[in-house]
């Protein structure tokens, strides 16, 4: 205070007072200096994390953010938080998967009847046995199997069913495994043949195939034509020229065989759609009588490796249009909402039509799909000529039609939600992981979509669900804990 109010002479008074020198008062003074604001301001000492706070952490790095646990290990250090090492937090997950059932629970009854989607995903050779609900996309059952024959298929099904669960259609492809536990557990439960694996992915390769064909068989006459003209001697140019005419058929001949495939393949796939052109619901037998012409032409080309596949589609083809049944109902449930039958054709285009922006892998159809989509959702507002009451009647139109299931495609899906983590860990996975796996992603909220701001327990249960996934699993854990400690 008197270097500051400028006071001469108080140091020298101070030396004599307590008998020091006036260095040491002057270093006393300057160490006073650099520590003043921590003494007389001192910084608030941040109360150490809890413990709930960093399984928090963990838990949002390793679902949330995708990441490794070297990765969650390295960040946690980043902000030095406790129970950052490796060890720790792969120890933490361990414990928590282990707390965690690989089966969802029905409780109190709340969902009567659910739609199982079942396939199978790979860890490496391992398989992942996993049935999904495709309405709600929540997981019912996922496990870590050793092997998938129907033996180990029928025990998926017995813990779907011991947890209250009853299946009203079974949906999958064409797996051995699959089809002889359904056999088996569900003989009288109908069975929906995922048609992309049967027809579309299997026929749709044989299209891109023979216009592959088409592509080599054009590239090889251009070289033969560039072969003839450098000939000299008519021997050679003769024999050159044949080769050209080979090939010149050889061309016309793949361009017949992939217009005439392309085309029927073109129909087929049209009579999968629920809905035909005029907003029409299609007729079981008629589709299937359409199809089975459309195959029986493509015999007729006489190409033995597709002929091959078409024996396989026509096999499975009364187990493809199994959807048809449910597309009566839902239909017949939509005439219920409205008497408006223009409204409601628009709404079954704009549907069918967003189903393929959904599916389409290439830019120039799904843009095209959007238009289509779009043009007859437009039609259907002015149909309904009030915007509010159109929106609200879409919602319902929808929810109708999207019970219609033409495939286990909701797997696939959860395939690609969980290969990231396969991935990251090199697909070094155990069943721990994947129990916490299903837990996040059946109480994780969309943030885009037609699921959008909703979880899959939500729209499974049609109860709201008001806290995070996280809360709910650490509340899940300790009362797991308690329940371990108490029976202990």
């Amino acid at each position: 205070m008197a270097q500051v109010q400028n006071n001469w002479g108080v140091i020298t008074d101070l030396a004599k007072e307590y008998n020091i020198s006036r260095t040491f008062i002057y270093s006393m003074l300057d160490t006073f200096k650099v520590e003043f604001a921590h003494l007389f301001f001192p910084k608030e000492i941040p109360n150490s994390l809890l413990r709930e706070e960093v399984e928090a952490r963990i838990l949002a790095y390793r679902f949330e953010g995708k990441c490794s646990l070297d990765a969650i290990s390295t960040l946690m250090r980043r902000d030095d938080m406790p129970f950052s090492s490796q060890g720790a937090v792969s120890e933490f997950l361990t414990r928590t998967g282990k707390l965690l059932p690989n089966t969802l629970a029905n409780e109190n009854d709340t969902v009567q009847l659910a739609i199982f989607a079942n396939d199978e995903i790979f860890a490496k050779s391992q398989p992942i046995l996993i049935t999904v609900e495709p309405i709600s996309s929540a997981i019912l059952r996922i496990e870590l199997a050793d092997n998938r024959t129907g033996d180990q298929w029928g025990k998926h099904y017995d813990d779907i069913v011991d947890n209250g669960f009853k299946p009203k259609m079974l949906t999958s492809d064409a797996g051995a495994g699959i089809c002889a536990a359904n056999v088996v557990k569900f003989e009288k439960t109908p069975w929906q043949l995922d048609t992309f694996h049967s027809v579309a992915h299997r026929l749709g390769d044989w299209n891109r195939k023979l216009e592959k064909t088409i592509e080599t068989a054009i590239n090889y006459a251009t070289e033969r034509k560039n072969k003839l003209a450098s000939a000299k001697s008519e021997v050679v140019i003769d024999k050159r020229l044949n080769l050209c005419l080979d090939a010149d058929k050889a061309v016309q001949k793949a361009r017949n065989v992939y217009e005439n495939f392309n085309y029927l393949y073109q129909e087929i796939i049209h009579q999968l759609n629920t809905f035909d052109s005029t907003g029409k619901l299609r007729e079981q037998n008629h589709a299937k009588n359409t199809i089975e012409v459309a195959l029986d032409l493509i015999d007729e080309l006489n190409h033995k490796a597709i002929n091959k596949d078409i024996a396989s589609v026509r096999k499975s083809l009364p187990d493809i249009l199994t959807y048809f049944a449910d597309a009566e109902i839902a239909v017949k449930n939509c005439e219920k909402l409205t008497n408006n039958k223009d409204a409601l054709i628009a709404f079954y285009l704009a549907w069918q039509w967003n189903k393929v922006v959904i599916k389409s892998k290439q830019t120039d159809r799904k843009h095209n799909a959007i238009e289509q989509r779009n043009f007859y959702l437009e039609l259907a507002m002015l149909f309904v000529d009030d915007k509010e009451r159109g929106i609200l009647l879409k919602e319902k139109v929808y929810a109708e039609l999207d019970q219609i299931i033409q495939a286990s495609s909701m797997v696939e899906c959860i395939n690609s939600i969980l290969r990231p983590y396969l991935n990251n860990s090199k697909n070094q996975v155990n069943q721990a992981f994947l129990n916490t796996f299903m837990f996040y992603h059946n109480h994780r909220r969309y943030h885009a979509g037609k699921r959008k701001d909703k979880t899959p327990m939500e729209i499974l249960t049609d109860q709201p669900q008001t806290e995070d996934w996280i809360t709910l699993l650490l509340k899940e854990i300790k009362n797991k804990e308690q329940n371990c400690l108490l029976t202990a």
